[in-house]
């Protein structure tokens, strides 16, 4: 019966031990966690830390500091209240002045019109050439048809893992080269056709 106790008092023993070095683990990755979303650094920046950010100001940061890491010059974080629609504003590899706006999204809220809509008429405040829209998320079909037809490059969760993947690996003319990309061809849209049958079901 004593050896049983034993036995027992050492089993209890060892699985305190293990669920106090759980509890401690458990506590050093959320500070860590902490500590890499307050510096934001590129070199440490994950697509889940991106997912934990508390909102998009901090994705808006992340995303200057990369861009800026990457080596693109004349990187600006535009003021909240007064952004026209533009989030940041660089000078890419041939010259042009591009217009990004941020959208820290989950997977299961895609981005939607507003974001194309935005982007494109902010071009003419910032004298921009090419506008882009980053998103942690994904984009609607209407978005990428709306986004085509006006030539605004869309980047989504995919893009933006291969960015900081490139980025990581010291590949920075491959991440330039997502984000400096043409955007996608547009095909369809409204028609004569369509207009002139309208117009004679009036």
């Amino acid at each position: 019966m004593d050896i049983l106790h034993t036995s027992l008092g050492s089993i209890t023993v060892w699985i305190i031990g293990l669920l106090i070095l759980v509890a401690l683990a458990a506590g050093w990755v959320r500070r860590r966690g902490a500590r890499v979303l307050r510096e934001l650094n590129p070199r440490k920046i994950t697509l889940k830390d991106i997912d934990r950010m508390e909102d998009g100001s901090e994705f808006e940061t992340y995303l200057h500091r990369l861009l800026t890491a990457l080596g693109y010059e004349e990187v600006y974080k535009t003021t909240g209240s007064r952004d026209f629609g533009a989030d940041l504003v660089f000078t890419d590899r041939s010259g042009l002045r591009n217009v990004v706006q941020a959208k820290r999204y989950g997977m299961q809220s895609p981005v939607g019109l507003g974001a194309v809509q935005e982007i494109y008429a902010s071009m003419n405040y910032y004298r921009a050439h090419k506008s882009i829209v980053i998103t942690s998320g994904r984009y609607t079909d209407s978005c990428a048809t709306l986004a085509a037809a006006n030539g605004v490059i869309l980047l989504d969760r995919e893009d933006l893992e291969d960015i900081i993947t490139f980025y990581k690996g010291r590949r920075s003319e491959e991440a330039m080269n997502i984000i400096e990309r043409e955007a996608e061809p547009f095909r369809g849209g409204w028609n004569e056709d369509k207009l002139h049958k309208r117009a004679e079901n009036i």
